[in-house]
């Protein structure tokens, strides 16, 4: 998986840096405002693809002393990041150049290179969205692609996605503004284009930071994996009830899972310790993503008064004394 989000996102930085130096050409040539917001739009995107590689790379560095359960959430801070440069850097050097162009609107030469160059780049765009949804579809499986993403805890594919989409999105615009522009010699289009393109990197880096929040905070594992999980630990016999089951991505590929368990009193400690053994090899076999189980073992059942927090699923956490295992 981490491979394969690694290739998508070097497919758009290829393409984005291309794309961006030849849209700066035909800006400078024409004087086109949508179409130096546009090169604008494709620089950012090329920065954003950098900081994503970057991420990926410090993911997979190795746990240490002072972050033991290791570095794999960098990538959804560099994901949230990224959403921050779309915002201030696309969105708002595009809405400050649209705005610009409409208080002082300039010529618009021959349009004929933008038409060419917005082609090209739609090209480029086109088949860089078409390999990410392609590698997406294979990961979503039957959900559709809005709640994959909701959902989904791999913010280094869905950003590229959602980039590419605001460029294909931006590049129609684009064209609009210069082919209005061009048809009524009415150059206040142009500028029109540059200001919408600022909006649609707004919205495109608003909703990316509201799906990011939630990672970068951090969110628990998918509902059926923590009912499976659940539904594996009350199996045990010796376990006469399943108080809480919370879990956490510490990353795309990393599940931290904490478990709070009631035994039978008549269960003998050396007993204790084998079904929590033997629960935490059945979890990690099942549920691969699942790097590490802490098993809680309760010592009463207070009052949901006395908990020291809630627990989503209807128990509570309570006071309790701490096994753990690896």
């Amino acid at each position: 998986m981490r491979e394969e989000s690694k290739k998508v996102i070097v497919a758009a930085f290829v393409g984005n840096l291309c794309i961006a130096a030849t849209k700066f050409v035909a800006a400078m040539l024409t004087g086109s405002s949508a179409m130096l917001s546009e090169g604008i739009h494709s620089v950012v995107d090329t920065g954003n693809q950098v900081l994503m590689l970057y991420g990926l790379r410090r993911s997979k560095a190795p746990a240490d002393r002072l972050f033991p359960f290791g570095h794999a959430r960098e990538i959804y801070f560099w994901s949230f990041v990224v959403a921050i440069l779309i915002f201030a850097g696309g969105a708002g050097l595009s809405a400050y150049e649209g705005i610009a162009h409409l208080v002082s609107p300039g010529p618009l030469e021959d349009p004929h290179l933008n038409y060419i160059v917005l082609a090209v780049a739609a090209l480029f765009e086109g088949a860089s969205w078409a390999y990410g949804m392609r590698e997406f579809s294979r990961t979503k499986g039957k959900q559709n692609v809005l709640t994959a993403i909701h959902r989904g805890k791999d913010p280094d594919m869905f950003v590229v996605i959602f980039e590419d989409s605001a460029a294909l999105l931006g590049l129609a615009v684009a064209f609009l503004g210069v082919f209005l522009s061009h048809l009524t010699g009415n150059h206040y289009y142009d500028g029109a284009a540059s200001l919408v393109i600022g909006l649609i990197l707004a919205a495109t880096a608003s909703w990316l930071a509201y799906e990011t929040k939630g990672l970068l905070i951090g969110e628990s594992a998918a509902r059926p994996v923590v009912e499976g999980i659940r539904a594996i630990a009350g199996g045990y016999p010796a376990m006469r009830k399943v108080n809480e089951v919370l879990t956490l991505h510490m990353g795309p590929d990393s599940v931290l899972v904490n478990l709070s368990v009631d035994f039978a009193d008549e269960v003998p400690a050396g007993e204790v310790e084998t079904a929590i053994c033997r629960l935490t090899r059945r979890i990690k076999r099942e549920y691969p993503l699942v790097r590490r189980v802490f098993v809680e073992v309760a010592t009463c059942q207070p009052s949901d008064a006395d908990s020291d927090y809630p627990d989503a699923e209807g128990g509570s956490a309570g006071h309790k004394l701490e096994q753990k295992t690896n």
